[in-house]
């Protein structure tokens, strides 16, 4: 399979990087970018043909991958109008762009994947949403999975409007977490703890009870509560986040970001 992506930013980057290590003898990867910087580092840690032409870079290709900003995306799609064909899948890994901007400026009849990874994709423990156009083949499912997996887990969806949710959850997402983290480090601090020592307890703590929540999906609920002994400390704090409405703050923040990934879509 030949890939090419577009784009040589962090999240190609964590792509390349899981698809190269270990190596896939069926893989062949091209990378197109502006930026002699960014080809120079890809081709030294990767040894991967790098491209400045994308008419050059796409040719014989068999995967797409768009890995530009979403606002670079118009002129990217300009530059392959007519010169890609409908065998070819376009996977994009874009935010705010829907399948049907792309299929307007390379046709009707472009295989076409929607994808939104997360941010840990760059340590390869990402969470990928994903959508196909109904002219991907079975096969191409099967190569955008192959590529998205490379930095994380897959979930397919099959209608493109719950994108702007899981932009919601899993791509905005980190940044909750890291604010809880903050947030912890800081309460920390004005406990009385010294900042290295707020900062380790914070961080780990966050890493070892999101590491348990993902070996048991959908059992943060009883693992919070084996956790909160009745009159304990734990159940202290949790009277706080409920006279709070913490649930309630999610949910607000939650729908302010898939309402501005809406927005977007529409820009």
């Amino acid at each position: 399979m030949l890939i090419t992506f577009i784009g040589g930013g962090n999240m190609a980057t964590a792509l390349i990087s899981g698809l190269v290590n270990p190596p896939r003898a069926h893989l062949n990867i091209r990378v197109c970018d502006p930026s002699e910087e960014a080809r120079s580092h890809l081709e030294k840690t990767f040894q991967v043909a790098t491209f400045t032409d994308p008419e050059l870079a796409i040719d014989t290709a068999d995967v797409v991958v768009l890995a530009v900003k979403p606002q670079t995306m118009p002129v990217v799609l300009a530059s392959l109008a007519g010169r890609v064909s409908p065998e070819q899948l376009m996977l994009s890994i874009a935010a705010g762009t829907p399948i049907s901007k792309i299929k307007q400026e390379l046709g009707e009849n472009q295989a076409v994947v929607r994808s939104m990874p997360n941010t840990p994709a760059l340590i390869g423990h990402g969470i990928t949403g994903v959508v196909a156009d109904p002219n991907c083949s079975r096969e191409q499912h099967d190569q955008a999975e192959e590529i998205l997996a490379a930095a994380g887990e897959v979930v397919w969806l099959n209608d493109e409007s719950l994108m702007d949710a899981v932009t919601a959850i899993s791509g905005t997402g980190p940044a909750y977490f890291f604010l809880l983290t903050e947030a912890l480090a800081a309460a920390a601090r004005e406990l009385g703890l010294p900042p290295e020592t707020a900062d380790r307890l914070a961080s780990i703590t966050c890493f070892g009870a999101g590491a348990m929540v993902a070996s048991s999906p959908g059992e943060a609920e009883e693992l919070r509560r084996r956790v909160t002994s009745p009159g304990g400390t734990t159940q202290a704090a949790m009277v706080v986040f409920e006279d709070g409405r913490f649930r309630e703050l999610v949910l607000r923040a939650a729908e302010a970001a898939r309402n501005r990934s809406q927005e977007l879509a529409l820009e």
